[in-house]
């Protein structure tokens, strides 16, 4: 798209149909996502957000008794689809090519067919996800991606004739084809399924059928945001607003970070040193407290946005980070913003589960616009439902939301992220750019559920307070923490890349970090080391701001890449 004079949208919808066909474990029209794009000619940047949709018979009780697996594989998880509407809505305000122009590319693929990735052929048995493996559920799903019971293996020929023949529908009569025409039908008809059929070798769940119906899909709308804007030393960071909770998330981490010396060998602060991992720690435990009890879908509940981001609020936050010592477990809790929106209440919050396979992309063209976005369909496959006929897999976005509710006035729970209908479930996702003096200096994102913010955060600091290129502040190694006590720390090699981050967390440092910390806080706190990469992968690209060189960043644990065109 880019060498045949598109732009950072048309380059960045095309990525998008090619990868629904190459990596449909993590993203495609079956889904939805948030697109960050800076328009150089403007100077500004617009969020479109294209995530899901709760269809309008949902209710906050909907998924009754049902455990997370059982929810996530069958018809009650898939939420109303955005992808589509997004990508269509993006090349029309911003770009330069038609919607079938930027499909164009996927549809051969689809057809004639790929060698499957590495990545592809571990994900199509990965039982890590769920407990079990996802593509074994529904025949459909079993037929494309285990053929004769058999899952294909890296190298081998993967065709999806079903897929390439949507594409071409779409491409010929664009999104009311799927919205409002017979790929709807289909839709609907495939995400009332109660139960998962059971392939051989499969987990037998028990569920409850979705609640879509077309009109669901005609009436679904996307929404362009302005981003929310914050600092750090110096540079302006701007996210994503709710309904992802990673935007404010990041801010709060951020400004809690600020006041330590990150970077500063001399006064320990240098990359993986003990003060760093302890200050980071904390500072995620505190943000993801308020993020878990006050974040959700600000179209449909009073989400306190000025008061998590005020800095006299933030101070507060931040003065429970000490640098000497850990934070209790009765600091596990989140903070009151009220007052600086004008209220107070009681709170507690949990850590929700949450799925983890997603795609982030970044572009930037010659006339200097980006698109950071990210895309997803929640869990590994989503809901492991592919729609008969039409060859793509539906989303288990409606597990995002809060079950069982938590609204109770008693407790000041505002049920923030409880359902609604036509609300959006709570995301992680936080496509961000970087700012230095009112120009872009670096896009990114990342794939991984809530370990997404985390990891925009590291980076972030990777590259302005450990002075890192793009690629190593990619490669370098993560934790994450969230609102109660398990931190997990990435140690490697991830399996199927083989990929080890660098430079290794020191065993004696992650010694010294736990003994600081309450068995209750997460005790030791790199328990939580992961053998597969895949959905931890992030991507970056910085703008030299004296040249105006470009420079890409791509995470190895899935095997992203850059490509340059002159």
């Amino acid at each position: 798209m880019l060498a045949s004079g598109g732009n950072a949208v048309d380059a960045a919808v095309a990525m998008q149909f090619a990868l629904n066909v190459v990596e449909p474990q993590s993203s495609g029209i079956g889904g939805g996502g948030f697109m960050m794009v800076y328009s150089a000619k403007d100077k500004k940047t617009t969020i479109i957000d294209g995530r899901e949709r709760a269809p309008a018979a949902a209710t906050p009780t909907m998924f009754g008794s049902l455990s997370f697996e059982d929810a996530s594989t069958t018809g009650i998880s898939v939420g109303v689809p955005g992808t589509l509407r997004l990508v269509d809505t993006a090349l029309k305000t911003f770009g330069t090519r038609t919607l079938a122009q930027a499909i164009a590319p996927a549809i051969p693929l689809a057809e004639s067919g790929f060698a499957v990735t590495p990545s592809l052929a571990a994900d199509i048995v990965n039982t890590t996800d769920r407990g079990f493996a996802i593509t074994n559920l529904q025949t459909e799903t079993a037929a494309i991606f285990r053929p004769n019971g058999v899952p294909l293996k890296s190298g081998e020929l993967l065709r999806q004739p079903d897929l390439a023949k949507t594409l071409q529908l779409i491409a010929n009569q664009g999104p009311d084809v799927f919205y409002k025409g017979e790929i709807a039908s289909a839709i609907v008809n495939a995400q009332t399924r109660s139960t998962t059929t059971g392939a051989a070798g499969a987990k037998l769940t028990s569920g409850a059928g979705g609640k879509m119906t077309v009109a669901d899909l005609a009436n679904y709308t996307v929404t362009m945001r302005a981003p929310l804007s914050g600092s750090y030393r110096g540079y302006t960071v701007q996210v994503t607003p709710p309904p992802s909770g990673g935007g404010i998330t990041v801010l709060q981490e951020l400004a809690m970070l600020e006041q330590f010396p990150l970077g500063d060998t001399s006064k320990g602060f240098g990359f993986g040193a003990k003060n760093t991992l302890n200050v980071l720690i904390d500072s995620m435990h505190l943000a993801f407290n308020d993020r878990n009890f006050w974040t959700g879908d600000a179209d449909f509940v009073s989400v306190p946005i000025a008061g998590l981001l005020n800095k006299n609020y933030l101070a507060t936050r931040a003065a429970l980070v000490k640098q000497d010592t850990a934070l209790k477990a009765a600091d596990l809790k989140p903070g009151n913003p009220l007052p600086f929106n004008g209220a107070s209440v009681p709170m507690t919050a949990q850590d929700p589960k949450e799925g983890s396979n997603t795609t982030h992309m970044v572009v930037i063209d010659r006339e200097g616009n980006i698109v950071t976005w990210t895309t997803t369909v929640e869990s590994l496959f989503g809901s492991g439902i592919t729609v008969p006929g039409y060859g793509f897999i539906l989303n288990n976005e409606m597990t995002d939301f809060n079950f069982p509710p938590t609204l109770d006035a008693s407790k000041g729970d505002i049920g923030a992220n409880d359902v609604a209908p036509f609300k959006r479930p709570r995301s992680s996702m936080t496509p961000t750019i970087l700012f230095k003096d009112g120009r872009p200096f670096a896009a990114l994102g990342s794939a991984g559920g809530s370990k997404i913010i985390n990891a925009v955060v590291q980076i972030t600091s990777n590259m302005i307070d450990h002075k890192m290129g793009v690629q190593a502040a990619v490669d370098a190694p993560r934790i994450h923490a969230g609102a109660s006590g398990t931190t997990f720390c990435e140690v490697g090699p991830f399996t199927p890349t083989g990929f080890t981050p660098t430079p290794a967390f020191s065993p004696s440092v992650i010694a010294s970090v736990n003994a600081m910390r309450e068995s209750s806080v997460g005790v030791p706190a790199c328990s939580g080391n992961e053998a597969n990469g895949a959905n931890l992968s992030a991507q970056a690209a910085v703008i030299d701001l004296n040249n105006g060189l470009r420079y890409g960043g791509a995470d190895k644990r899935r095997g992203g890449t850059v490509l340059g065109v002159q």
